[in-house]
Formats: C-alpha cells, structure tokens, sequence
C-alpha cells in the first residue's frame, strides 16, 4: 500500500508541477492590429456548410489579409456559400480541389493545394471550425518572426457543449502543458520534442516550401504532430502559443463525433503501439489512482492518507488552472479522473482497430493503417 500510495503521489506530482511552469512559457501573442498584408489564411473545407460562413467572415476581418477557401469535393452547400461572400469581397478567393490522389490524407491534399496558391510569405493553416479573432494574423505573423521559429500552433478557445465534449476537449491542454517541457522543446530542434495543435497553425512559406509541406506528410491524419516533425527533422524549429484569445473552435458537435474524432488518429499520437503502454501507467497511476486510494480512505494511517490527499489535489491542479486560464467550464475538473479513463479508452480502441487493420473514418473517407514514424508527443 505504501508503494501504490508513493506512486501515486510521484506520478501526480510531476505534471502538475510541469504544468505550473509551462503556463508561464505557454504565452499567448502581443495583439497587434497592424495589417495583415503579408499572411495567407488557408481554410480546407469539406461539406462544411454549418461552419463556412463564419469562418470566412473571420478571416476576413483580418485587415489585409489574402484568404483562400479550398472546396474538397463538398456534396453540401459549401462552395455556393464562399462563392456568395466572394462576390463583395476580392480577398476571398474560392480554390476548387482536385480528386483526392492515392495515399494521401484528404485534409492534407487539401492544404497543400492552398499553400501552392497562396502568395503571401505566412501561411495560415485554419480549420473550418476555428473563427479567428480581428488580430489573429497579424499577431501571429509578428510573433513567429520574432520567436525565430518557421512553424508555430496554438490551441484555440475550445467550445464545449456537449457531455462528451466538457469531458473530454480540455484534456488537450492538460496533455500538452503537463507533459512536454516547453522550456526544453525551444532549445532543441530534435523531432522528438514536435508537439502541435492541427486547428491552427502558422508557418514561414519558405521554409514550408523547403520541407515539402504537407506532400511530405501526405499519408499521415495527425496533421498537428507530423507537420512540426517534419519541420524539425529539416532542421527548423517548431513553437507553440496559446491561443486562447486570438480563436475560438468547437471540434465537434454530437458525443458520436468526439469519439470519431479523437480515435481517428490515436495510432500516431498518445496510442501509438509502442507508447500506449506506458501512457496507461503513467495517467492511472497520477490521474486516477489517487482517487481510487481516496475512496478507501479506511485503509490507510494517518500518514498515507496525508499523501493520497496530496495526490489527488495535485493531480487536479493543473485542471483548476486551465480552467481558469482557457475558459474551461469546472464540472470537467470534476470529473478528470472519469476523463482520463475515456481518453485512456479512446487509445486503445483505436490501437485495436489499428492492429485489426481496419481504417479510420472521417469525412465520408477511408484511411489505411500504414503508420510511418508514429507522432512524438512526450508523455
């Protein structure tokens, strides 16, 4: 017992401890409202008629900016949609996919055929569900010259509407601040240290260029972790800001959604085959044990029960402060150590149907199971 509770009180402490510091490195953009003459904001749309709208008049709202809206075979009204903002507004331009070509993911055909149009030295890559603030681009543009990194994301603020959503969404940022020393990550460019958020992300266009762009990551779903590899295995640098202020998203949209969504790619970030393993110990032994120990209170002396309680308020800290911090709602604080044991499922169902040989779905479209050089998020 005294062992489970030494564990348990280890394993909680290292996160939240790392996540306290990485909240201080973890820091959103200066605001400008300078123009935003110099970036390209690139949205991949694919029967996004709900979201389309919004989205575009976002971008647009950003002064100067070029924004480009690529059709990936829509079957809904969303070509008609950009087409009708187009009309008044020249710095919109509606890009028409091509047939999705063997071996490719459908989201990164998408942006690399927007990257190859834009003209602007950034590239903003956007998903369709983000809705970017005024400044957004031309603080991003400023903050990824001056961070001398060629490739940053950030995770917007997240809009959480359903069970499964509050359950689950803020989990991104309890992975990512409490298990990646940002610190450590800026001062090598070694890929094991990519770590990215997919819904928004900002490059240098020539450096992008000189990785290969998304061709280079073509078969991959994990968008947000292959592109920062690659990036980094050329020998750039990767960064990350929050972006909290700067976007708005809802990922999802039903409780059937959030579980298609987060299981399509688990075989290239937390669920990889030869991380999954020790990603399960280390969440149940900091995560949810302490509360397990907690409610066997009984067991225990004084001294022990002493440590359970400190284990499990620090395994909620880092909860309570990106409740704060990322305008979480509290009940998912509540109900973390339910919430890991859902993310914990989501990994190894996905890991099953990888190892099946069954291909995820999404978008109406079918992937493969080849995985090649799983995604490097550390845990």
């Amino acid at each position: 017992m005294t062992a489970l509770v030494f564990a348990a009180l280890f394993l909680a402490v290292w996160p939240a401890l790392l996540f306290l510091r990485n909240l201080h490195l973890f820091a959103p953009p200066a605001l400008s409202r300078a123009d935003a003459r110099d970036v390209s904001i690139l949205i991949p749309a694919r029967d996004e008629e709900l979201n389309i709208r919004e989205a575009v008049e976002a971008a647009l709202a950003n002064p100067g900016a070029e924004v480009l809206v690529l059709d990936d075979g829509s079957t809904d009204l969303t070509k008609e949609l950009v087409h009708e903002i187009a009309a008044r507004e020249p710095r919109l331009r509606l890009v028409h996919g091509a047939p999705l070509p063997a071996g490719w993911c459908g989201k990164n055909w998408a942006c690399a055929q927007l990257a190859d149009t834009a003209t602007r030295p950034f590239l903003l890559f956007v998903d369709a569900d983000v809705r970017l603030a005024p400044e957004a681009a031309a603080s991003l543009a400023a903050w990824l010259r001056a961070s001398g990194a060629q490739l940053a994301s950030g995770v917007p603020r997240q809009l959480l509407k359903t069970f499964s959503e509050r359950l689950l969404i803020p989990l991104i940022h309890f992975v990512l601040l409490g298990f990646l020393p940002i610190d450590r990550m800026r001062r090598t460019r070694h890929p094991a240290y990519a770590a990215g958020c997919g819904q928004l992300a900002i490059a240098d266009a020539i450096a992008y260029r000189a990785v290969g762009g998304h061709a280079a990551i073509r078969d991959r779903i994990h968008d947000g972790l292959a592109l920062p590899r690659r990036f980094r295995e050329a020998g750039f640098q990767t960064d990350l800001f929050d972006a909290t202020q700067l976007a708005t998203c809802r990922m999802y949209r039903s409780d059937l959604a959030v579980w298609a969504g987060l299981s399509k790619n688990t075989h290239e970030g937390l669920g990889a085959p030869a991380r999954i393993l020790p990603v399960t110990i280390v969440l149940l032994a900091g995560q949810v044990l302490p509360f397990i120990l907690l409610a066997r209170s009984s067991w225990f002396s004084t001294p022990q029960l002493t440590l359970v309680v400190m284990a499990a308020c620090l395994a909620l800290l880092p909860r309570v402060l990106g409740s704060r911090r990322f305008a979480q709602p509290l009940s998912s604080v509540v109900l973390h150590p339910l919430a890991v044991l859902a993310l914990l499922g989501i990994q190894w169902a996905g890991l099953f149907r990888f190892l099946s040989k069954r291909p995820a779905r999404w978008k109406g479209r079918s992937y493969g199971t080849a995985v090649q050089n799983p995604g490097s998020a550390r845990l």
